[in-house]
């Protein structure tokens, strides 16, 4: 729960500083008719919409499971991480593809450039407070697995996403301000129109790699080795197991994982016997894993369970041919 919280801090913050800039970028591009600026302005405002889904996402998954929803919301999360992959690219990507576009067919010259890098300076500072918070949030896991590793690895959407968004926010503003300096000292218009083609193409490259970490949470990913090798090793020390034949997870939200645990019992044991030793071995489970929502323990020997596995990945070898 309490990377969850931070997370969400994380989105707090983008949020405040998402709406200071994109005030500031939508004034200076009507003022200045800077292509560049209006797509800076538009980029700002999906990135203010955006931090404003992902709340409202975290609202919906917060709610308890019911009868329709036995394993809760969790997952609303991931699916509206998932949209905001798409407003990236829809609204951000191809607006400032189009005005980029329009720019460059038709240049026009840019009133009073000095206020768009008065503002553009303005913004890389409102950008930077919030790409520093959502980077304190994500640096633990970069730090043991690298930057890329942990943003694949991570169950946790918001916490890439806004420190992703902010950098693409903040490599965008430097493209805005030299798209803007070249056509004034150049004096070649065409370059404003370049500058918003080249965040256009950012913009579309952010939002394919959001969609693709967040579509494979939305159908599902295991939770990660660490935890269900763990779980392993609980299960094999606890009293009257033989054997910790294999574990399959499924990760439901940041904080909600589901498990299915395939376990030997020795053999002297009864029915009444096995059931104590499921509710002592959940018990263990669940005290060193409090993130684990629901728990499934099947009695079953370790020949079987291959048996089964076997047959299983022989059944999708032969779909996949």
């Amino acid at each position: 729960m309490a990377a969850a919280s931070s997370s969400k801090t994380t989105v707090y913050a983008a949020l405040a500083g998402n709406v200071l800039v994109a005030i500031t970028k939508i004034g200076a591009a009507i003022w200045t008719g800077s292509s560049a600026m209006t797509s800076e302005a538009v980029h700002s405002v999906v990135d203010t919409s955006n931090e404003m889904l992902l709340l409202y996402g975290y609202r919906r998954a917060s709610r308890p499971a019911d009868e329709s929803h036995p394993l809760g919301y969790g997952r609303e999360l991931y699916f509206w991480s998932f949209i905001v992959a798409l407003v990236i690219f829809a609204l951000g990507s191809g607006v400032s593809l189009y005005q980029g576009v329009v720019h460059v067919a038709a240049p026009e010259r840019i009133e009073d450039p000095i206020v768009s890098f008065v503002v553009l300076g303005l913004s890389f500072l409102f950008e930077g407070a919030s790409w520093l918070v959502a980077l304190r949030r994500f640096r633990f896991d970069a730090a043991r697995f690298g930057y890329y590793r942990a943003f694949v690895r991570s169950k946790d959407p918001p916490a890439f996403m806004v420190l992703l968004e902010d950098s693409a926010a903040l490599v965008g503003i430097v493209i805005a301000a030299g798209a803007t300096a070249a056509a004034v000292w150049l004096e070649q218009p065409v370059w404003d129109g370049v500058g918003s083609i080249l965040i256009g193409i950012l913009l579309g490259i952010t939002s394919v790699g959001l969609a693709r970490e967040s579509k494979s949470l939305l159908i599902g990913e295991p939770a990660h080795p660490e935890l269900a090798r763990s779980i392993l090793e609980i299960a094999r020390r606890s009293p009257g197991v033989l054997q910790a034949n294999g574990l399959l997870t499924v990760q439901l939200s940041p904080d909600e994982i589901v498990a299915a645990l395939s376990v030997e019992f020795t053999d002297e044991k009864r029915a009444d016997d096995i059931e104590q030793c499921v509710i002592s071995l959940e018990r263990e489970i669940r005290k060193h894993h409090p993130s684990v929502a629901a728990l499934f323990i099947k009695p079953q020997t370790n020949a079987r369970f291959h048996a089964v596995r076997a047959k299983r990945r022989g059944g999708s070898s032969e779909r996949h041919q």
